[in-house]
């Protein structure tokens, strides 16, 4: 079709693998580069602030003493705090950034090696802590990988300047891990785009092998070959339900096929047996019996007759085509059935008068149903037909219709013919059955009678079925819905 692109199934699998992999990829470097560096900023800060929150009150405490040596319990406080804590560095600064603590240092926090601070640092930091406008606790980022808790101490009696904590924190160690992650993560994709490209490759392969085999026995099928067969050893189930499925559709396929090129040999043959009786005959009046009135009368009817007869073929093909293709809509109506079943059974009535048949009835007043009366008229009537046509030497027919439990009314004609073989039974619905018999039935019929009874009883939605015992006879049901 112009305009539609098709993809395969491999192309399909390929893309959605590589997309899948790849969804996952980014999702796993969001969550690592943005929501997991944020997550380990704040417990960073969250740390620093825990830590110098703790160091502020402990050498906050130890300047309160009175008579102690103040300066070496600071000093053994730093060391100690250090060793707790590896990453920080711990320093008390005075106004003018220089070093008070740990002692023994130098006069200034520039000139002791101390990584990452310098005068410009110390200035930014107290310029942090006095926008602040609070004497505990300002965090400052220095760089991406260096951190400074500051807190101004308060004067202890006799001090004039302020001096301040100084605490530094360090996540070089974290960055580099962090870096190292992520080369770790490249190589990981690299990898996983390469697996997946293997499993969708096998994948893809393993789904397209059945439908492959599917394509190229429909194919033969499509080509009249019904001995395709779809089965196989499938690895999922749904490969092999589509197998049974499809492997059931070429059987009733098949059958359908069968039956048509049967009903079209049959349709052919009954439809030329009458046009060359017409013609025949024609033939006689005009050049033999033209002149005789008693042959000329004899002739014509025999004219008449398969005239009678092509034109009932021609009605019943028709009838059949227009309900099976829905062109013929129901017409519903309620109406009594039990009356109607009457007024069918009176056109058999010169049977009974005439040819000896017996037609017993047993039917219920005053059931109602719902159905296309015209429809089910001829239902009726060609069960009734058949029946005639297929019963015994003793010529008997019952029809019965009964009241049954679950709001159903059961309507059956018997016959006591020869019965169907139980290897028919499920086709003769279909079957174009009269072409095989060569008996004289009183009631004409052009085989397709049970065909048309099976389309109106589906297009009605009631059940229908036939029960029949060889060499005792044969019944036909139809169970219509009471109202």
């Amino acid at each position: 079709m112009k305009g539609k692109r098709f993809r395969s199934i491999n192309f399909i699998l390929w893309i959605s693998f590589l997309a899948f992999a790849a969804f996952i990829l980014i999702l796993t470097w969001v969550f690592q580069t943005t929501l997991l560096r944020k997550f380990f900023t704040d417990e960073v800060k969250t740390e620093l602030e825990d830590i110098g929150g703790e160091v502020y009150r402990g050498i906050s405490a130890i300047q309160r003493l009175e008579n102690a040596d103040k300066g070496n319990g600071i000093n053994a406080y730093i060391t100690l705090a250090q060793y707790d804590n590896p990453a920080i560095n711990i320093y008390v600064l005075d106004e003018a950034g220089d070093c008070m603590y740990p002692t023994g240092m130098g006069d200034s926090a520039g000139d002791y090696g101390i990584e990452g601070v310098d005068e410009q640092v110390v200035a930014l930091v107290f310029d942090a802590l006095e926008q602040a406008g609070t004497d505990k606790g300002v965090i400052v980022r220095i760089n991406d990988n260096s951190y400074v808790y500051s807190a101004r101490f308060a004067r202890a009696d006799g001090q004039s300047a302020d001096t301040y904590l100084y605490i530094s924190y360090s996540t070089e160690l974290s960055d580099n891990a962090f870096s190292m992650m992520q080369r770790e993560l490249i190589m990981i994709a690299v990898i996983v785009v390469f697996v997946a490209l293997i499993i969708s490759a096998l994948l893809s392969m393993e789904l397209t092998r059945p439908i492959a085999r599917f394509t190229r026995a429909a194919r033969r099928m499509a080509k009249g070959d019904f001995t395709v067969d779809f089965k196989g050893a499938y690895t999922y189930a749904e490969m092999d339900a589509l197998a049974e499925t499809l492997d059931y559709a070429k059987e009733e396929i098949g059958k359908s096929d069968a039956l048509q090129k049967e009903v079209l040999a049959n349709v052919t043959h009954d439809l030329k047996t009458p046009l060359t009786m017409i013609k025949a005959y024609a033939s006689m009046i005009q050049e033999i019996s033209g002149g005789d009135p008693e042959k000329r009368a004899k002739h014509t009817q025999v004219i008449i007759d398969e005239s009678d007869r092509l034109t009932a073929l021609v009605n019943d093909i028709l009838n059949l085509s227009k309900i099976r293709s829905g062109m013929d809509t129901l017409k519903l109506q309620t109406f009594n059935l039990s009356e109607f079943i009457h007024t069918v059974l009176e056109r058999f009535s010169y049977l009974t008068e005439t040819q000896g048949y017996t037609l017993t009835r047993d039917i219920e007043d005053e059931l109602y149903t719902e159905a296309d009366m015209e429809k089910i008229e001829q239902v009726v009537y060609n069960l009734v037909g058949n029946a005639v046509n297929y019963t015994g030497e003793d010529k008997k027919i019952a029809v019965s219709l009964k009241k049954e439990e679950g709001g159903k009314i059961r309507f059956c004609v018997k016959n006591t013919g020869k019965g169907i073989p139980p290897e028919e039974i499920d086709t003769i619905w279909d079957r174009y059955y009269s072409s095989n018999e060569t008996h004289k039935r009183p009631i004409k019929g052009t085989g397709l009678g049970l065909s048309i009874v099976k389309t109106i009883l589906i297009k009605h939605g009631f059940e229908y079925g036939v029960e029949s015992e060889v060499g005792k006879g044969t019944a036909f049901y139809v169970l219509f819905p009471e109202k």
